[in-house]
């Protein structure tokens, strides 16, 4: 029998009156799913619990935090004891250093990181830092990467390898777009073709090393290692947005894993641990050029929050310990094995405790251009099936599926249930 889901389809009917699309980020809307989305009153481990009590086994996990589960009771400790002593300070305070310590252990190329509260801030602030550094004006990006919505970064590439951006949002003046550049990923061609028509105008070249946000598109190490070269013999600061990676597939970035060093690197999502952190890491020459010591200015009030930091404190502590990783892989793996032997032929592409769905009798594509939309909306035809079995998963087929510390092979394998019954 159908759960009922009258409580949640009321409060969306209310909130669409009260706000755009009734949601505080578009994706939430079901837009593509169908159907009211549900309303989550609580959550514990990997399940959550909507307004009509219907129990949902969770695989997106609040996109990616929540790597330790929700609610883990270290990180709930963790804030509960800080919330004690005070919400904000707008002050320095012993978290910032604390989380510092925590993050350049696990990034020992750099020296220095500032901490804002999103991911899309963090970006931003490597962009000016490596436009203030340089004294150039123009960005590299690549299709199927996501950096959030920066003004800058809503761009789109046209029918040329090497074209300069249009923007893909309304708000985005033509000469803003235009400062970014776009080229496909995995092509090498077209990587050289950019640098030797816009390398001197060049600031940075900001890339997901592995683009999670546009289906799971694993990329070569050496085309990673033809932008580090690129990128070096043109001056141009090289940004990897680890925002999903970072602390993802161990205690570091996807970088390091790689052997490929940017410059500066994003983090946010598992930096916080449920809660709104984000930070730019990178190397004193670079990062000494923001406000206080230089003159790319960057400024916060909830920076730094000490309740929020907690929280990333809390989590990284917990990622530290011997063993954690390990797990996560060997969760992956399992689903691996298990989609292979009863999948019936139907894709999955998994990157450690990072899953993604693609629900036709192909290799999952590496690049964007390659996505079909008949296999993304296969999931979304589906995806109702799902959610009425009890699974919740990403209500959109690019977005990939996550893994965390509380889900068992059980759980897994309660995953594969639902997804080839429906």
């Amino acid at each position: 029998m159908k759960p009922s889901s009258s409580t949640s389809e009321a409060l969306f009917e209310r909130a669409r009156g009260r706000m755009p699309g009734g949601v505080s980020s578009p994706v939430r809307a079901f837009g593509k799913v169908g159907g009211a989305p549900r309303y989550i009153s609580r959550a514990e481990g990997p399940f959550m619990w909507d307004e009509d009590g219907n129990q949902l086994l969770d695989f997106c996990l609040a996109w990616g935090p929540n790597i330790l589960g929700h609610a883990h009771p270290g990180v709930v400790e963790a804030v509960t004891r800080t919330v004690r002593d005070g919400l904000a300070f707008g002050t320095t305070h012993r978290h910032e250093v604390a989380l510092a310590d925590l993050v350049l252990e696990a990034f020992p190329e750099a020296q220095l990181t500032r901490f804002v509260v999103s991911g899309t801030e963090a970006v931003a602030t490597a962009l000016r830092l490596a436009r203030g550094s340089t004294g150039r004006a123009l960005t590299l990006k690549f299709t199927g990467c996501y950096h959030g919505h920066v003004d800058s970064m809503l761009v789109k590439a046209g029918s040329g390898l090497v074209t300069q951006g249009l923007s893909d949002s309304k708000g985005v003046p033509e000469g803003l777009a235009a400062t970014t550049v776009v080229v496909p990923l995995d092509d090498e061609a077209a990587l050289a073709a950019a640098f030797e028509k816009y390398g001197p105008q060049l600031a940075a070249a900001i890339v997901e090393p592995l683009p999670a946000n546009n289906g799971l598109l694993v990329q070569r190490k050496a085309w990673l290692e033809a932008l580090r070269a690129h990128c070096t013999r043109n001056g141009t600061v090289l940004i990897f947005d680890e925002v999903i990676n970072g602390f993802r597939f161990h205690f570091g970035g996807y970088g390091r894993l790689m052997g490929v060093k940017p410059d500066l690197t994003t983090l946010g999502k598992i930096l916080g641990g449920g809660l709104p952190v984000a930070a730019v890491v990178g190397t004193r020459e670079l990062l000494s050029q923001l406000a206080p010591l230089g003159g790319v200015y960057q400024a916060g009030t909830m920076a730094g929050n000490p309740v929020a930091l907690a929280a990333g404190i809390a989590t990284l502590t917990e990622l530290k310990k011997p063993g954690t990783y390990e797990a996560l892989e060997a969760l992956g793996a399992h689903l691996e094995s298990r989609w292979a032997q009863r999948g019936r032929g139907l894709g999955l592409r998994r990157f450690g405790s990072l899953f993604w769905p693609y629900l036709d009798a192909v290799t999952p594509p590496t690049t964007a251009e390659a996505i079909r939309a008949d296999v993304v909306a296969r999931y979304h035809d589906a995806y109702r099936g799902w959610l009425d079995r009890g699974v919740y998963l990403p209500p959109s087929g690019y977005e990939v599926g996550f893994l965390s510390t509380a889900h068992t092979t059980a759980h897994v394998d309660r995953l594969l249930d639902v997804m080839l019954e429906a």
